[in-house]
């Protein structure tokens, strides 16, 4: 799809997103609301950016025009200003590209970060507790995000086995998503009383904070059978049909009630237990999910699978997946991570443009 389809596209939305907004129903649903309200806040700048583009090519096309004029100076004045429009539109398209990326629907979700000590025994539980520190004072420096511990498992020296916490605010997952792989230190251990350096490892894993589940439960996608009641040794134990059999086709749940004295209690009991269900699933899919995720981050926890090292003895932090490498060892250890969040947010950038074809 060309720049101009995408644009097209967007402006649409930016319209859909205005009107939805206004509607009263959209003001009962507070999740609606947020969700709509960020949307507009993005598609904005589509909009500005478009206003402005379209005033560029307008002001071209009546320079265009004038270049063919009998006045010289007047033809070359409009030479001039054409050479300078084809440049500035041409930057305008530029600056629209990313914003008409379709964005990641979790990046503004709650981040789980999950760290645990991978090889390297002491030392590794040691470096899991130093990119904890890390962590916190990055989320500290922020502005706009909140920590909260989940759960944590000590190991010994002030090490950690494991640790897991959540990070609240908006974009939370979107950035700290890159941080998910295997992290390898090369350093003089505490206890190594021969000065030999070491390389230790730990993993970490960002994962999405699973979303609020809301179920709904069409008609269309079940099948409601009435019998009759049965009693011990398989007697009538009523006249009516008043038992209730539902049957949920997508899921092939079956939920049977009979305990009640009358069709509707059993169908509401009955409705009741097919939710429950219902939701068990959902939950169960999501952490299916978290799993694979968690899986696919961190591989093995192996040294060999590392997505960046930190190199005490050089002062040195590589990021091998983009080529990044800072001398600011202790900078970064103390939580000062923006230079490199934003090179791995520049280079997912160009990655997805190039995927985008534009």
């Amino acid at each position: 799809m060309s720049l101009r389809d995408r644009l097209a596209d967007a402006l649409r939305r930016a319209a859909e997103v205005e009107r939805d907004l206004l509607d009263p129903k959209t003001v009962r649903d507070a999740r609606l609301m947020a969700s709509l309200g960020r949307e507009h806040q993005r598609l904005g700048q589509v909009v500005a950016r478009a206003g402005s583009l379209k005033k560029m090519e307008s002001e071209f096309a009546q320079a265009r025009e004038l270049v063919a004029c009998e006045d010289p100076e007047l033809a070359a004045e409009a030479r001039r200003e054409v050479e300078q429009l084809t440049a500035a539109i041409a930057a305008e398209e530029e600056a629209l590209k990313p914003l008409l990326i379709p964005p990641d629907p979790l990046h503004d979700r709650n981040a789980i970060v999950e760290i645990r000590a991978g090889t390297g025994g002491d030392e590794a539980a040691l470096f899991a507790a130093d990119l904890h520190r890390m962590y916190t004072r990055y989320i500290e420096r922020h502005g706009g995000w909140t920590i909260e511990t989940i759960s944590v498992s000590d190991a010994t020296l002030g090490g950690l086995k494991e640790v897991i916490f959540k990070v609240s605010g908006p974009g939370a997952f979107g950035e700290l998503r890159f941080e998910s792989g295997v992290h390898r230190v090369q350093r003089v251990p505490a206890t190594e009383a021969a000065g030999r350096i070491h390389t230790s490892a730990a993993t970490v894993a960002v994962l999405p904070e699973a979303d609020e589940i809301d179920l709904t439960i069409e008609d269309k996608d079940l099948r409601i059978d009435v019998f009759r009641s049965s009693g011990p040794g398989g007697q009538s134990v009523n006249t009516t049909d008043s038992a209730v059999r539902i049957t949920h086709l997508p899921s092939g749940l079956v939920v049977s009630q009979q305990d009640q004295k009358s069709q509707l209690q059993n169908k509401l009991k009955a409705m009741e237990v097919l939710r429950s269900r219902l939701l068990d699933l959902k939950l169960a899919e999501q952490e299916a999910e978290r799993s694979r995720m968690r899986k696919s981050q961190v591989s093995t926890g192996d040294r060999s699978a590392k997505i960046r090292t930190y190199n005490y003895p050089q002062s040195r932090v590589t990021d091998h997946r983009i080529g990044f490498t800072t001398h600011d060892l202790a900078g970064v250890m103390n939580g000062e991570l923006q230079p490199l969040m934003e090179a791995l947010r520049l280079a997912d950038l160009q990655e997805r443009l190039a995927g985008e074809g534009g």
